[in-house]
């Protein structure tokens, strides 16, 4: 299963959901690294140097970032969602879908806005 780490700001219900079907997943937490005000560059630095795919709902920011910084592990931006169920089996499916992450940014949105999962390649 995947590596993936979950920014600050990312949910826990997810992550431990995300866990639950076999995903590797730290957070800024579990590394130390939460409440200090780490730049999204750093973040995604971070990620790329443990390997992981980076899970964050700070989607404009990252799509930025990850043209500007094309060699990571991965970038999954997602629009926050009160189903934790959902949300999770979104992003379990992508990741299915795409065991290769490296350099590539997918955005999962809520059913209810537009298109459920799009996907850009550095």
């Amino acid at each position: 299963m995947a590596r993936l780490y979950a920014d600050e700001n990312f949910s826990q219900p997810v992550v431990n959901r995300l866990r639950e079907l076999g995903h590797d997943v730290l957070t800024t937490r579990d590394v130390g690294k939460a409440d200090q005000r780490i730049s999204d560059p750093e973040v995604l630095q971070y990620a790329s140097e443990v390997e992981r795919i980076l899970l964050t709902f700070n989607n404009w920011d990252f799509v930025t970032l990850h043209e500007r910084m094309p060699d990571h592990a991965g970038i999954i931006a997602c629009t926050e969602d009160r189903d934790i169920e959902a949300l999770a089996q979104r992003i379990h499916a992508v990741l299915e879908a795409n065991p290769d992450m490296k350099g590539k940014l997918v955005r999962i949105k809520r059913p209810n806005l537009l298109s459920g999962a799009s996907s850009k390649s550095g």
